[in-house]
Order: C-alpha cells, then sequence, then structure tokens
C-alpha cells in the first residue's frame, strides 16, 4: 500500500520532521486515544453514545487518510479528511470533557498533532 518512492519524491514542508518521528509519535498518541476511550467508559454506557459515535468516526476517518494520502496518492482529498477528521476529534474532546476530564485531557496532543498533520499535509498539496 506505501509506496515509499511516491512520498520521497514529495517537495516536504518546511517543518516536515524526519520519517522516524511519525512511528514513534503515533504509537505514543494510540496509547493515550485507547486510554482517553476505556477513561471515558468507565463508569458505563449511559449518555455516552454521542461521544463514542464521534470516537468511532473521527477513527475511521484517521484510518482513511493513510489509505487515501498513500495509497490513492490523493493528497487534496487526505486535507478534506484531515479537515472533518479535526472538526470530530474536537467533537469527541467536548463530549468526553463532560463525562472525564481526563479523557479529554488526553485528547488534546492528538488534536494538536493532527493540527500539525493538516500544516504538513497542505503544504504537500502546495508544493506539489
Amino acid at each position: 500500500m506505501f509506496n515509499s518512492d511516491w512520498y520521497n519524491n514529495l517537495n516536504k514542508p518546511f517543518l516536515a520532521p524526519p520519517d522516524s518521528i511519525f512511528m514513534p509519535v503515533w504509537s505514543i498518541l494510540y496509547v493515550m486515544i485507547i486510554i482517553s476511550l476505556i477513561l471515558y467508559l468507565k463508569n458505563g454506557l449511559k449518555n455516552k453514545a454521542k461521544g463514542l459515535i464521534f470516537f468511532i468516526i473521527q477513527m475511521l476517518l484517521n484510518f482513511s487518510w493513510t489509505f487515501i494520502f498513500f495509497a490513492m496518492r490523493n493528497i487534496m482529498a487526505a486535507l478534506f479528511i484531515i479537515i472533518i477528521m479535526w472538526i470530530f476529534i474536537a467533537l469527541t474532546v467536548a463530549e468526553f470533557s463532560k463525562h472525564s476530564k481526563p479523557a479529554a485531557i488526553l485528547l488534546l496532543p492528538y488534536i494538536i498533532w493532527v493540527s500539525f498533520a493538516f500544516y504538513l499535509n497542505f503544504g504537500y498539496l502546495v508544493l506539489n
């Protein structure tokens, strides 16, 4: 699925980190995301459907971004996905905060990283 030749030949935005940064950052973020979900669901599902739906949508968008950007090589569509994903992460944070402040706080590094990923995605679009 991942064509490193295509990606490596793209003009990179000014603040693009080395590729070796992405796996550790995403690994840490996914652990934080899972812990956040566990904390949110800790006391049951009562009145939590909206937050759970927002969470599922943003995760589906998260996983689809990789496919759209790398496999389909569609930088524009990936940018659209990341914008919608950011909105659903924000909605998830807002809903999680109603039931668990720690769950919401654990998602803040995620939304910050996705904001940075938006910058990178936009940069790839403009430069290529």
